[in-house]
C-alpha cells in the first residue's frame, strides 16, 4: 500500500495557492497494471462513474430488447445529465413508454443545472421533479429491468433483485468481490471496489471479447451510446460531453461524486480510474484530461480538453487570476505513456 500523490495543482499568478491528493491507475483488459500513481488497491466508491456497469443487466436480461430501447437510452441510462429539457423530456417519454411515470422513480428531485431549466421553474412554467435528478436516466433503466423481472415496486433496494444483478455484474467485472455498500445521493446502492477492479471493470468494458456474447454485446452497445450521444450523457459545457466531443465519441468518460472519473479505452483496450481524496471535481477533471493526452486520445490544443487540463481562474471582473492544472507527477509535460 502507498500513499496518495499530489495529482492537481491550484495556481494565483505564480503562487501555488492549493495542491490536490489522490489515485489514479491504468489497466488493461487481462487486469495489468499499465501505470499508477498512489495506491492501486484502495477501495473507493465508484458513485456516477460506475452506471454503465450498472446498465450491463438493463441488456443483458432482454428488458432493452423487448422494450425497445435505442442508444439515447442507453446514454441515458449511463448519464448523470444536467436536466435540460433534451434530458427530461426524454426520460419522460420513455417511462410512458414501459407504462410508467415520474412517481414511479426513487431517485428524489433536485434542481436542475442546466440554466434555461432552471429558468423555466424560477418563471414558473413548471415544477421540479425527479426527472430532473441527474440520475432519472439510470433508474428509468432500473425500472425498465424491474418491469421485465416482475419485481417489487423499491427497486432500489439492496436486496432486490435488481440491485442484486447489478452487485454481481460489478463483481464480475472488477474480478473481485464488492467491499460493502452506501447509498448513493439517488438512494440507489453503490458497491465498493478498489480503484485497480474499477479501471479494470472499465478495460473489459473498452475489450469485452471473452465475456460471452451476451455481455460483450451489451459493453459495446453502451460504450457506443455514450460516445454517440454525450450532450445525453451529461450536458452543455460539463467535462464528460465536452471530453467526448474532443475525442470524436472514440472514447468514453464519465464523472463521479467525490472526485471519481474513469475512462473508457475501446482502440487501446485499456480502463482508467482515479479519486481525489477531497473530492473536487475540478482537480479530476484536470487529472482525467491529463491521462488522455498522455496515452494519445485527446489533443492537448484541442479548446474541450484545454479547458479542463488548464482550467482558467477568473475574478469578477473577468479577470486572469490563476489556473488549476495538472502536477507534473501525472502529466510530465504530456509525454506518452507506453
Amino acid at each position: 500500500m502507498t500513499g496518495s500523490e499530489i495529482v492537481a495543482e491550484v495556481w494565483r499568478g505564480d503562487f501555488l495557492e492549493c495542491v490536490h491528493r489522490g489515485h489514479a491507475v491504468i489497466c488493461d483488459v487481462q487486469g495489468n497494471v499499465r501505470a499508477a500513481w498512489g495506491d492501486p488497491s484502495k477501495a473507493v466508491l465508484p458513485r456516477s462513474s460506475c452506471k454503465m456497469l450498472q446498465a450491463l443487466p438493463l441488456i443483458e436480461s432482454g428488458a432493452a430488447k423487448e422494450f425497445g430501447l435505442g442508444a439515447k437510452h442507453l446514454a441515458l441510462a449511463c448519464a448523470s445529465h444536467q436536466g435540460a429539457a433534451i434530458h427530461t423530456d426524454r426520460v419522460t417519454k420513455w417511462l410512458d413508454h414501459i407504462g410508467l411515470s415520474e412517481s414511479d422513480l426513487r431517485c428524489g428531485g433536485h434542481q436542475p443545472h442546466d440554466e434555461d431549466a432552471r429558468k423555466g421553474i424560477y418563471c414558473g412554467d413548471h415544477c421540479i421533479d425527479q426527472t430532473h435528478n441527474n440520475c432519472s436516466g439510470k433508474h428509468a433503466g432500473f425500472l425498465t429491468l424491474n418491469k421485465h423481472l416482475d419485481g417489487g415496486s423499491e427497486y432500489n433496494e439492496v436486496d432486490h433483485p435488481v440491485q442484486k444483478a447489478i452487485k454481481t455484474a460489478i463483481e464480475e467485472m472488477a474480478s473481485e468481490d464488492t467491499q460493502g455498500h452506501v447509498i448513493d445521493g439517488c438512494s440507489a446502492p453503490n458497491f465498493a471496489v478498489s480503484l485497480k477492479g474499477l479501471a479494470h471493470s472499465m478495460a473489459r468494458m473498452a475489450d469485452p471479447r471473452g465475456l460471452g456474447d451476451t455481455r460483450e454485446t451489451a459493453a459495446r452497445s453502451l460504450v457506443e451510446a455514450m460516445g454517440k450521444h454525450p450532450e445525453l450523457v451529461a450536458g452543455e459545457t460539463r467535462a464528460c460531453t465536452d471530453l467526448m466531443r474532443a475525442m470524436d465519441g472514440k472514447v468514453a468518460v464519465k464523472t463521479g461524486a467525490e472526485g471519481v472519473f474513469i475512462a473508457i479505452l475501446p482502440e487501446q483496450g485499456l480502463g482508467v480510474a482515479l479519486k481525489i481524496e477531497d473530492g473536487a471535481t475540478r482537480a479530476s477533471e484536470a487529472a482525467i484530461a491529463a491521462l488522455l493526452v498522455r496515452l494519445g486520445v485527446a489533443d492537448a490544443n484541442n479548446p474541450l480538453v484545454k479547458n479542463r487540463l488548464f482550467a482558467e481562474q477568473r475574478n469578477c471582473n473577468d479577470f486572469l487570476v490563476g489556473s488549476i492544472r495538472p502536477s507534473d507527477a501525472i502529466y510530465k509535460g504530456g509525454v506518452a505513456l507506453s
